[in-house]
Parts: structure tokens; sequence; C-alpha cells
């Protein structure tokens, strides 16, 4: 007898399962150290979003984005664990620097 398949969906992360496709959009002060104005990166998690653009950017940006707010797919991440932030394939994250007066 074989097993019925599992109608969850895939857990990002897991072996096998690839990457989620993100675009992230920097704004202000974090575009100007990223050096564009958006990028596509391949991250499961907000957190493992930060590992890739620090390891892709380097330099002040992987400090300023710890000072960042996010909004992913126009949705504030507040102070969510990055980790527990799951992103889906085509999700836009927005990395919003602390703006003077605010």
């Amino acid at each position: 007898m074989t097993a019925a398949p599992d109608p969850r969906p895939p857990t990002p992360g897991a072996p096998g399962v690839p990457a989620a496709r993100v675009t992230v959009r920097y704004w202000a002060a974090a575009r100007d150290v990223a050096g564009v104005r958006e990028e596509t990166i391949e991250a499961d998690t907000l957190a493992a979003l930060f590992t890739t653009v620090a390891a892709r950017h380097g330099g002040d940006l992987p400090a300023l984005l710890r000072r960042c707010s996010y909004l992913v797919d126009d949705q504030p991440v507040g102070r969510r664990d990055p980790a527990g932030v799951v992103l889906r394939d085509g999700a836009v994250v927005e990395a919003l620097p602390p703006f003077a007066g605010g």
C-alpha cells in the first residue's frame, strides 16, 4: 500500500525545496549603500535574505539593514524574528532605513 501524498506545502529551506526568489527594494540610505535600487535574491526567510545581502554587498550595508524597518508584500514586519518571516516566491521586500525626524 502506498502512502497518500502530503497535502501540506513544502517547508521552505527543506532539502530539495528551492529557495524563494524575491525582489528587494532599497530606499534612501539603504539604496545609496547597496548601490542599487532593487535586486533579486534567493532566500526562504528574512534572516536568510540578510545573510545573502551581507555576503553580496558587505561594507556598511549589513549594519544599516539591522536598523531598517521592513515591508514584505506591503505588510509591516514589525519586531518579528526575521528567521520566522517566511518569504514566498515572487515576494517584494522593502528595506526602509530610519528617516530624519521619525
